[in-house]
């Protein structure tokens, strides 16, 4: 199943090609996501992020609705997963 996960966005900055890149708190596991589809946000909104792309941005109550069901449903494993630095 392909799933879209919420988190916060911590930080923005440019990456060396000119794409925006930022971290994404996912509930306490930070990851580095492209916001170039999301340009209008900024650090403390939320996003929907799918396979490293932010796709969307939410509103905190939805992130947070949305994150407990991943959670229930137990779909949240991927996000343990160490990246490359």
């Amino acid at each position: 199943m392909c799933l879209g996960v919420p988190g916060k966005v911590v930080e923005i900055q440019e990456n060396p090609l000119g794409m925006t890149m930022g971290k994404v708190d996912f509930s306490g596991i930070v990851k580095e996501v492209c916001l170039a589809y999301t340009p209008d946000v900024q650090v403390g909104d939320y996003v929907v992020v799918h396979v490293g792309f932010a796709i969307s941005k939410i509103d905190e109550e939805e992130a947070h609705q949305v994150f407990e069901y991943l959670k229930e449903m137990e779909e949240l494993a991927e996000l343990d997963i160490d990246q490359p630095e």
